[in-house]
């Protein structure tokens, strides 16, 4: 059961479970009728569920999931303004016709393939028990706050890296801030890391950091079977599949497009496509106050779409090293937009504009 709670810092009606907090702020009984005229991003939190559903107008756009089955929380799934999944449903909600390698690409994450030498990039309950030694996992500590207004609604979360010996490398606080204008989407995602009892080093490993796996009629038509090696020397099987209503393409702020965008820099890359016959952009938007900015790009025409702003050596074929590390108590903060339009193609100069706003 649930009830309906009414809060001035909204536009719309927030289900809130019974016994569970309702959103932060000053709370005071507003005119229905006045209300839903309003278009509106709210929150809904399940805490036995373990998620916070994402509702614009008073449908799914997305959840944060911190189920204990997962190594990392995860925004999932990621839904466009007509209701199409831009996410790839396996290993949650697998959807025939879909890959299914890589079980550790769930919706959006944020992690990386090389902590103080544990991988918490490839950690999913595939990786054998006897392996398991060599992976971390993001755990979910805590809700901190939540937020709505009529310019979006905002999630603040905690969550530690923890060793499988259990020892805290890293304290997390990431704050999600999600909006909506028309039939353009948009997540903020700024999430501060600080080291937790020791250094903490980030040695350059191609596998980070912000992540996406996309549905599969986003990713670029296969023509070849592929394996994809990741740093621990595991190797994966990409087969070729069936091209119908594959329509991806990949394009960087840099004009560089489809497979090429991979190993190279940008302030931005839009993934385009097609779903359903709606037209569609995905688009993840780097921050100019992030390490390394302007950030690699880790995009695989399979469905793999990732902004690694750390693993330089990996991606620049040795021209360049960063190996940033953090002193014991020291932090570090990183920016990214996410971006999903609907009925059109996100332009250059539309995309270019967002990084100015955003980089704001």
């Amino acid at each position: 059961m649930y009830h309906k709670i009414k809060t001035s810092s909204w536009a719309g009606l927030v289900l809130i479970a019974l016994g569970f907090s309702a959103c932060s702020g000053g709370n005071e009984t507003h005119d229905s009728d006045e209300m839903e005229k309003e278009s509106a991003v709210t929150l809904l939190r399940k805490d036995g569920e373990r998620k916070v559903e994402v509702l614009v107008d008073g449908k799914l756009f997305t959840s944060y999931l911190y189920p204990e089955t997962l190594a990392k929380p995860v925004l999932y799934p990621i839904k466009s303004a007509q209701g199409n999944d831009l996410t790839r449903g396996f290993p949650l909600e697998p959807r025939a016709g879909e890959r299914v390698d890589h079980p550790h690409h769930i919706g959006i994450w944020f992690n990386y393939g090389d902590v103080n030498g544990l991988d918490f990039w490839n950690n999913s309950d595939a990786i054998p028990e006897d392996k398991k030694s060599g992976y971390g996992s993001i755990v979910h500590t805590e809700i901190l706050s939540t937020k709505e207004s009529r310019e979006g609604a905002e999630l603040e979360v905690a969550a530690d890296w923890v060793a499988p010996d259990g020892r805290i490398l890293l304290k997390e606080t990431t704050q999600f801030v999600f909006s909506a204008e028309g039939d353009k989407r948009v997540i903020d995602r700024i999430t501060t890391l600080t080291a937790h009892g020791q250094e903490v080093s980030f040695t350059d490993n191609k596998e980070g950091m912000l992540g996406i796996r996309v549905a599969r009629e986003l990713e670029h038509p296969s023509n070849k079977p592929e394996i994809f090696t990741d740093a621990s020397g595991i190797a994966t099987a990409v087969p070729t599949l069936n091209n119908d209503g594959v329509t991806g393409m990949y394009r960087s702020s840099e004009g560089i497009e489809g497979d090429d965008v991979w190993g190279t820099r940008g302030k931005w890359v839009n993934l385009s496509g097609e779903i359903n016959g709606e037209k569609l952009s995905l688009a993840i938007v780097d921050h100019s106050q992030n390490p390394g900015y302007p950030t690699y790009w880790h995009a695989r025409g399979y469905g793999l779409f990732a902004a690694n702003t750390l693993g330089q050596k990996a991606l620049s074929a040795g021209r360049e090293e960063l190996n940033f590390k953090l002193a014991d108590g020291e932090s570090v903060t990183f920016r990214y937009r996410i971006l999903v339009n609907s009925g059109s193609a996100l332009t250059d100069e539309a995309l270019n504009q967002e990084a100015e706003d955003f980089g704001k």
